[in-house]
């Protein structure tokens, strides 16, 4: 019984560093599509990343000779090309003209409660009262950072992030749980092929629309949110999610706001004061409590 306990607790851990990784690379989305977007039409850039990824992931798909997907399975890529590659990538970029990505790091923070809340309605996971305190704890807390820096003055801009934090959940949670039985790496590959009809249609618009002449830097953002928002950081995220389970590794996210603020920082000079520290190891310490939350999977 013990060693089954302490094998729980490994596979537990695993999957919160491979989701800690696949956060780390999700972190920077916001910084760089700032800097893509400020010379790079947004629809362009949400959709041209699509497209990017899913060449990407043919070429691995058939490297790898990956069965197709089963009909089962098409219904729940369907709903995570909506959620994490169509919905959130346009309605995040299409923020980022707007608002500061420290803006929008902070109102993302709410992500993980979203995620958790999709688990647990959609796959019958039960977090207990404690984790849901936590989870509750920690976003009140990112919401409590976003009033103290004047963004609950909610924008429209606002309202298509909080868009955004409900498709990205619902994209968690359902590639999440189909990366249990198909692998994170199939089913980030699969939900790019299957919707790049979509993207590529879109993005040969916008091309023809408002052309691409950009300077280095915002290629150089274009590149980054294509090859490791759009694919890699995925294969981490879905692996860790399909390891640890939903709710618990989803609260990783949490971390998130905090070290987008520091992307923002570096990449794109917005400020970083102590205050966003002390917020950060406030929410490190409930990602921390919520881990020793019972959670039946």
């Amino acid at each position: 019984m013990m060693a089954t306990i302490t094998e729980q607790k490994r596979t537990e851990i695993k999957g919160m560093w491979l989701g800690l990784a696949g956060v780390a690379i999700f972190s920077l989305t916001l910084p760089f599509t700032r800097l893509a977007v400020a010379e790079l039409n947004p629809i362009f850039v949400a959709m041209g990343r699509a497209v990017v990824a899913a060449v990407l992931a043919g070429g691995l798909i058939w490297s790898q000779k990956a069965r197709l997907p089963r009909q089962s399975e098409l219904i729940s890529l369907i709903i995570t090309s909506c959620g994490v590659v169509l919905g959130f990538p346009f309605l995040s970029t299409i923020a980022m003209q707007h608002v500061p990505a420290a803006h929008g790091a902070i109102v993302l923070g709410i992500l993980p409660l979203a995620t958790a809340l999709f688990a647990a309605i959609r796959f019958h996971e039960r977090p207990s009262v404690g984790f849901w305190l936590m989870a509750v704890l920690g976003s009140a807390l990112v919401l409590a950072f976003a009033l103290m820096q004047g963004a609950g003055s909610l924008q429209w801009a606002d309202f298509a992030l909080f868009g955004a934090v409900v498709l990205a959940a619902m994209g968690y949670a359902e590639g999440g749980r189909l990366a249990q039985s198909m692998g994170g790496l199939q089913v980030i590959a699969w939900a790019l092929i299957l919707i790049s009809p979509v993207t590529l249609s879109l993005s040969i618009w916008a091309y023809w629309h408002y052309g691409a002449n950009a300077s280095l830097p915002a290629w150089g953002g274009f590149v980054y949110v294509s090859v490791f928002s759009m694919f890699i950081g995925f294969l981490f995220w879905y692996k860790g999610l399909a390891t640890g389970g939903i709710a618990r590794v989803g609260q990783v996210q949490l971390l998130q706001p905090f070290m987008s603020l520091l992307g923002a920082a570096v990449i794109v000079g917005e400020s970083l004061s102590v205050i966003n520290l002390g917020f950060a190891v406030a929410v490190i310490i409930t990602v921390g409590l919520g881990r020793q939350m019972k959670i039946r999977r």
